[in-house]
């Protein structure tokens, strides 16, 4: 029989003393990463989601960031205070990096987007050249983006997570053409372009934008946001971003590599070749099955009635309403929800439906995940989308798969993918030889996958585990 372990265990002592500055090593979500307050006593960082003023929930802040940000001056200043406090480990890469990041800061003192056409002509402000940071999974580009962001002494600026602002933008589109006139029958008029108008309203929000783990892997999405991204900068817009890709290759749909890194931010590479995601921590138990196991779905059951006990509520069907649309889960209780990949993942969800499901639910079952190839590329972008907003939002997963998390991708690429591949290539004129077609490829699949793999990792540990009750918060 399967292990008949339960997370209430630990959970149940450790949240009472919650995290007391244990964090060894630099995980990329470390607590020591993303304090509850900035400068002094200000919101440390907001999530860009719909809608874009909610905040993400925060992770605990440990005694010795609470000291680094009480008496610091700076991202770099802040960094080797932790070094020091053994809060994080001696990683050169990281501290080049903070380098880079401490330049900017100091360079955007005092910036701001002036207001106004006539202000804006004849402004004599350059902007600063923004940063890129891309490095392989779990190598800290995220901490060391919000320790900089913590510092930065700018109202209008912003913490970006990708999906979130993308659902954002889609709805400001939406927006902008519900509210033209209708078309007259037999008309003919110039097709309306809402980019410059969205990339305005923006530009008044957020003189700073922080992106973190930027990856295109939708060309309509890439469409749009060259052109954003192209009057943002003219407007002004600072921008910093984390990514797994780097800004040359084959990855060249994507804007960052083309026009934004070339021209308006400078590239700096971490990779230290350590994923401290994987570093050995103390795991919250088994919450990650196999379903070649015995008797795991009874194991999982048993597992799900003991959560819904501490939950005032019945376990019922819920429905959640995402965008003017219903949302169907067959069963939850509380804010625990049981899924299986079939609900979550081969219907046509995306991440406005993940992002609601991550606010209701800090803790959920998803059972029968498969093993993925390119034959599955939608289902896998769907997962790799699903696992984001988990960990973004520090919800708990109790998860029974076909294979270990290491080997739930497999690198395969099937004819009949190929060949669809073709197909839309040769419908959007594109040569074999183009460059740019990774993501017909399926290399976008497999950069994203290797940052989902870590992510689940993380996500067996005990500290995520008690990051992620929101009972105490």
């Amino acid at each position: 029989m399967a292990g008949s372990w339960s997370p209430l265990g630990p959970l149940r002592s450790l949240a009472r003393s919650r995290l007391r500055g244990r964090c060894v090593g630099c995980g990329a979500r470390a607590a020591a990463l993303l304090p509850p307050a900035s400068g002094r006593g200000k919101p440390l960082w907001k999530a860009y989601t719909v809608p874009a003023s909610e905040s993400i929930i925060p992770t605990p802040a440990s005694e010795a960031h609470s000291k680094a940000l009480a008496g610091c001056r700076g991202p770099l200043d802040h960094y080797d205070f932790l070094i020091k406090a053994h809060e994080l480990k001696v990683d050169e890469h990281q501290r080049r990096v903070v380098q880079c990041l401490q330049k900017l800061h100091e360079d955007l003192k005092g910036y701001t987007i002036e207001e106004g056409l006539f202000s804006k002509l004849f402004s004599r402000t350059k902007p600063p050249k923004g940063l890129y940071v891309y490095g392989d999974v779990g190598t800290g580009k995220t901490m060391v983006m919000d320790i900089f962001y913590a510092y930065v002494e700018m109202k209008r600026k912003k913490r970006v997570h990708f999906h979130g602002f993308m659902l954002d933008v889609h709805k400001r589109i939406h927006r902008l053409k519900q509210s033209l006139p209708k078309r007259k029958a037999g008309f003919m008029a110039k097709p309306y372009d809402p980019i410059a108008p969205i990339a305005e309203e923006i530009s008044q929000e957020a003189c700073l934008l922080c992106f973190d783990e930027f990856q295109v892997t939708d060309i309509a999405d890439a469409m749009i946001l060259k052109q954003l991204f192209e009057n943002l900068f003219k407007n002004g817009v600072v921008v910093v971003a984390t990514s797994n890709r780097p800004p040359e290759g084959k990855n060249k749909h994507c804007i960052l590599s083309l026009l934004v890194l070339q021209e308006y931010c400078e590239t700096v590479q971490l990779d230290s070749g350590i994923d401290y995601r994987k570093r050995e921590l103390t795991a919250a138990g088994k919450t990650y099955y196999l379903t070649s196991e015995a008797d795991v779905e009874a194991v999982m059951d048993k597992l799900f009635d003991e959560l819904a006990q501490k939950q005032n509520d019945l376990t019922r069907a819920r429905i959640l309403q995402v965008q003017g649309r219903e949302l169907r889960l067959n069963k939850a209780c509380g804010t625990v929800a049981d899924c299986t990949f079939e609900e979550l993942c081969e219907r046509p969800l995306g991440a406005s439906d993940y992002l609601e499901l991550s606010k209701n639910f800090d803790t959920v079952f998803l059972r029968n995940i498969p093993q993925f190839s390119l034959a599955k590329r939608t289902q896998a972008r769907r997962f790799i989308t699903l696992i984001d907003n988990f960990y973004d939002f520090k919800v708990r997963i109790i998860c029974s798969a076909a294979a270990p998390i290491a080997s739930l991708f497999l690198h395969q690429h099937h004819d009949s993918e190929l060949e669809q591949s073709r197909i839309l290539m040769d419908d959007l004129g594109l040569s074999q030889d183009s460059a740019g077609l990774s993501m017909f490829t399926g290399e976008e699949e497999i950069f994203a996958f290797q940052r989902t793999i870590s992510r689940l990792t993380e996500m067996q540990n005990e500290q995520y585990w008690i990051e992620g009750d929101r009972s105490q918060k």
